[in-house]
């Protein structure tokens, strides 16, 4: 590894510290919720958790209480609930509102190893508020009639669910769901008709307050993994602030098509028939430890728009299943910048999707994915490897032009790069196979932290490699680096010094560059102590396999070959003229030396 090779990887590894340091989502504190006047529709969020969806908070006269006349009994009856199991959920519907009061996913538990509600009764609230001449009603609210009782579907039907609210003969409203026996859509479509000569011209208010419960190890990684994603009718994926800490609102600047609030692993979300006119967003930390944040959205649509009906999604966050739910759905996952998400849609996954199907312990699988990304890679490796190999061979002479020129580096590197032409070395063509490489490198930071199938899935002594893996659980916290030890992270650390010792021993680098080669494999090790511990194993197994990488390319290069071939070229560039390259190169370093001995003066 010459002094460009290291410099750029130098480069490359601050940018990629600074990135993870200074932009990627950091745990904090949870603040103690304040109470403000100035909200969205003034959401009320202190308190319990069933305080904070007792009511869906909505304008002084939205809804009208103490009714008399036709709208009055709906408000009253005896409330009952339909199970509905499927081979991926159980929904529980209710006859107060026809709603869905609780989603219990059949192959997810909670960190504890309880059942894992998506919502239930006391942390959901769906609203739906019309407006009639008799007074704007919510009906969620209403009391309505079913004649089912608990159903499972079989895995390739689907169960239609309907519900009526009779106000009087003839005067009704309909709520129909369609449940699939498999998958995690839900269609809920809602009949007016049977009231339309009641109705006004307001829109329909969709409103829906949630707490997210906690159902993973991390609170805060998963408070900084929880937002509201949505989907513009013109195509454009926007959300709200992943890792604020602060109160977050937001509202849409044109029809929204879909709505999703987004967990580290899950999803509930929305998708209207026809776009909501006007949305609205909030999402807030509350100071209940059972929460993961205080979600809010609200939509309007006209009567009509609106009797369109919707389709929910109460899943997990798995690329393969998301893709597939609605346009821009996929997105929920963030998977990185371009050339990043290229490299995570149409590589890793598709590769880690196939040895899921053949391979069931996931550490395995991330060996596996290692060795054929190794394997692609090879090429760029091994003419990183001749470029330092080459390195090595003109390492005497490149000593020799240190000796000679001593302290003056402008003088020093004007003399290294006029041996490098005359050899035939292209000082950057080192550095390049990194660059091509560093789009899978971080690619594999937006991947294993979003990998929803290495929830929970233990390996060695890691009990779930989607989180860190803890060997020693500290009673204090150092900091910077967490309250716990990453063995992994400590392994990936050590295996990346003893690989930064092995390459140097190729280098002519010497001073604080050869110093930051060390220093960066400790910060790295203090920013991925809290990362999942997948990425840890990784990065370590790919160090290992990269030692006996370069041990193979090692045997099949002849270095008195090389060393043949500079001489060679020296003697065909003895009488060749120098390129524009070169001579703009040189031209730059003279100017600087002259710049620099004015400044002396």
């Amino acid at each position: 590894m010459d002094k460009n090779q290291v410099t750029g990887l130098v480069l490359i590894s601050l940018l990629l510290f600074i990135y993870i340091y200074f932009f990627a989502p950091k745990p904090s504190q949870t603040p103690a919720v304040q109470e403000s006047a100035e909200s969205i529709d003034s959401v009320s969020r202190a308190g319990t958790v069933k305080d904070n969806i007792a009511q869906i908070s909505v304008k002084n006269d939205s809804i009208v209480s103490g009714l008399s006349g036709d709208y009055a009994k709906l408000f009253s009856g005896i409330e009952k609930e339909i199970r509905i199991s499927t081979r991926d959920a159980v929904y529980t519907f209710s006859t107060r509102g026809g709603s869905i009061k609780d989603v219990t996913l059949n192959d997810y538990l909670t960190y504890t190893k309880e059942p894992l509600h998506l919502i239930d009764a006391g942390s959901s609230r769906i609203g739906e508020i019309i407006s009639t001449r008799q007074g704007a009603f919510d009906l969620n609210n209403f009391i309505y009639r079913c004649s089912m009782g608990d159903r499972k579907v079989n895995e390739r039907d689907t169960l239609s669910v309907e519900f009526i609210a009779e106000i009087s003969p003839g005067k009704f409203i309909r709520r129909t769901y369609r449940v699939p026996g498999g998958g995690f859509k839900l269609i809920q479509k809602t009949d007016l008709s049977g009231i339309q000569a009641d109705l006004t011209d307001k829109p329909v208010e969709f409103i829906w307050d949630a707490n997210i419960r906690n159902s993973e190890k991390d609170l805060k990684t998963s408070q900084m993994k929880t937002t509201i994603n949505y989907y513009t009718s013109a195509g454009e994926f926007e959300d709200l602030k992943e890792a604020s800490t602060e109160r977050e609102e937001e509202t849409a600047e044109g029809p929204v098509s879909w709505m999703a609030f987004k967990q580290k692993f899950f999803s509930n979300a929305i998708i209207a028939h026809k776009p909501f006119i006007q949305a609205s967003f909030l999402t807030e930390i509350v100071s209940d430890p059972e929460i993961v944040k205080h979600t809010y959205f609200k939509g309007t649509q006209n009567v009509d728009d609106y009797q369109q009906g919707y389709v929910y999604y109460f899943g997990p966050n798995n690329y393969q299943i998301l893709k597939k739910v609605a346009p821009g759905f996929s997105k929920n996952i963030y998977l990185g910048w371009p050339p990043v998400i290229w490299v995570n849609t149409f590589l890793i996954i598709p590769i880690f999707n196939w040895l899921e199907n053949y391979i069931s312990n996931y550490g395995i699988i991330i060996i596996i994915l290692v060795l054929i990304v190794k394997i692609i890679l090879l090429p760029l490796s091994y003419k990183s490897y001749i470029s330092m190999a080459k390195t090595k061979v003109l390492k005497p002479e490149l000593d020799a032009i240190k000796a000679e020129h001593g302290g003056d580096m402008q003088k020093a590197q004007a003399a290294q790069m006029k041996l490098y032409q005359q050899v035939g070395i292209n000082p950057l063509s080192g550095c390049i196979p990194l660059l091509l490489q560093m789009p899978i490198l971080f690619s594999m930071f937006y991947f294993f932290p979003n990998s929803i199938e290495l929830r929970q899935e233990a390996f060695l002594w890691a009990e779930d490699l989607s989180t860190y893996d803890s060997i020693i659980n500290l009673p204090f916290a150092i900091p910077f680096y967490g309250s716990h030890v990453s063995l992994f992270t400590i392994l990936m650390t050590a295996s990346t010094i003893l690989y930064t010792w092995s390459t140097s021993q190729m280098t002519t680098v010497t001073g604080p560059m050869k110093t930051m080669q060390y220093i960066m494999p400790v910060m790295f090790m203090f920013i991925l102590n809290s990362f999942p511990a997948a990425l840890s194993f990784y990065y370590f197994v790919s160090n290992i396999i990269t030692f006996g990488q370069q041990d193979l390319i090692r045997r099949f290069v002849n270095e008195d070959k090389i060393r043949l071939i500079l001489e060679e070229n020296k003697k065909k560039n003895a009488t060749k003229k120098k390129s524009r390259f070169q001579e703009r190169l040189e031209e730059a370093m003279k100017a600087s030396e002259e710049a620099r001995k004015k400044q002396k003066k």
